[in-house]
């Protein structure tokens, strides 16, 4: 029995990250590094995202602040601080600075257990490329994220303005059912990594990346990250045509800079967990990883690779907001509730299912891929069947007659609801002009 107790306990720290030969100062150092790597990429990100987008729509973008346009994002920051601080009269003054500072620094301190990369030698002294680490490091991060939608939520409410309230409440509903997906989608990594710590989880990737038997999970954690980072095509917090500018209306000066920090910085949180969890975190792909006996995943070549597959997301996240209009509420809260968690719940009862039968049925890797393309296919099926089903019976209105209606009654245009049909087509400014002019003379001559 202690036998079986002790490898259990090997198998459970393997591959864990060893801070023992720590000190503060390499503490210190590696959290200014983390820091300025984060606001670094945060200015390339958005120099990429406007280039990038440029192309899209056969235009330049930035090109004139620096060389290729480098300096734009650094030019707009400059002046961004330089604009006069305004906080409306009818605000809650602390709650309204405060809240901007929440949103910015939680984002920061998600990225502390991100691994950039294997233990290396720093000034004599063995220590991994990663901030800190704990047994349930993801949940760090997914706890942090929420904690930071309490930002975007005070924001809205301390402003005493309509549309910021209306941004807020969004974000937090929004925040609240997309979390359960993408913390759904990440009980099946939890599964096949037997862990929920992130150098735990790297080390269990060191022969499949989870993205291959966990890509349900992968998708719907693609999905989910879009919508917990206020992105478009899932942008609803702060929606332009409908609420103005959103949480952050009243907002002008370094605390609007702080949203739009906070807003990047989540961008590379969340492309780097994705990187961690599915894509095999710092490990080369294959085939570099077979050469030289994987010589490619020691030393510091895993932070290049780590960075390679943290802008291969963040390329996603500007490729969508290029191509993908932004969906309706009701739509997207729908897709939410109704089958993003539906679905991941089915999903990690057939993982569960599945690890299951690996480890006491010995099942193998063949015969498991098999059972997943199945599932697969099974939940493609019953989707398209509900989906068409859905679209059938909001198509059918037989037996609907609600009469004729204006769509410009009271001067605002109104469209018509199904099984009505309309009537007056006229604008309010035809109507302005038949009402003024003279009603025609009777004949009284006959």
């Amino acid at each position: 029995m202690s036998a079986a107790l002790l490898s259990a306990t090997q198998s459970a720290t393997a591959g864990a990250a060893d801070f023992s030969q720590e000190t503060w100062w390499l503490v210190l150092a590696k959290a200014l590094v983390v820091f300025g790597f984060l606001v670094v990429t945060t200015l390339l990100v958005i120099w990429f995202e406007r280039r990038v987008i440029g192309r899209m729509q056969q235009r330049p973008g930035p090109n004139r602040t620096g060389p290729f346009g480098l300096l734009q994002t650094l030019a707009d920051g400059v002046k961004l601080a330089l604009k006069e601080d305004i906080i409306p009269a009818g605000a809650d003054k602390v709650v309204f600075v405060i809240a901007p500072i929440i949103s910015a620094s939680m984002c920061f301190v998600a990225f502390a257990i991100i691994p950039f990369g294997p233990a290396v030698s720093i000034f004599g002294h063995r220590t991994p490329l990663q901030l800190t680490d704990i047994p349930v490091a993801v949940l760090f991060v997914l706890a942090t994220a929420s904690v930071g939608v309490y930002g975007i939520l005070l924001a809205g409410w301390s402003s005493g303005s309509t549309y910021p309230l209306l941004g807020g409440l969004r974000s937090s509903a929004q925040v609240i059912s997309y979390e359960i997906a993408m913390g759904l989608s990440l009980v099946a990594v939890f599964l096949y990594a037997g862990s929920m710590s992130t150098s735990q989880i790297v080390y269990a990737q060191r022969d499949l990346w989870f993205v291959v038997p966990a890509f349900f999970s992968f998708v719907v954690y693609v999905i989910t990250m879009l919508g917990e980072t206020n992105r478009l095509p899932f942008d609803l917090a702060e929606g332009e045509g409908e609420l103005t500018g959103g949480f952050h209306t009243e907002y002008s000066s370094l605390k609007f800079a702080l949203f739009f920090l906070a807003e990047y910085v989540n961008m590379v949180t969340v492309s780097a967990l994705a990187t961690t969890l599915f894509l095999g975190g710092w490990r080369a792909p294959w085939p570099l990883s077979m050469i030289a006996g994987g010589v490619l995943n020691t030393g510091w070549w895993p932070l290049l690779w780590f960075i390679v597959k943290l802008w291969m997301f963040l390329f996603v996240f500007v490729w969508v907001r290029g191509s993908l209009p932004r969906v309706r509420y009701d739509q997207f809260m729908r897709f939410g509730w109704k089958f993003l968690i539906p679905a991941s719940l089915v999903w990690i009862m057939a993982v569960a299912v599945i690890q299951g039968t690996r480890t006491f049925g010995g099942v193998g890797r063949t015969t498991t891929f098999i059972v997943i393309g199945a599932i697969a296919v099974l939940a493609l099926a019953i989707g398209w069947v509900w989906d068409s089903r859905a679209a059938a019976s909001e198509q059918d209105t037989s037996g609907w007659d609600l009469g004729e209606v204006d769509p410009f009654a009271g001067g605002h245009p109104v469209p018509p609801l199904p099984g009505q049909s309309v009537a007056v087509t006229r604008g309010p400014r035809e109507r302005a002009l038949s009402a003024a002019a003279p009603a025609p003379q009777e004949d009284l001559h006959g």
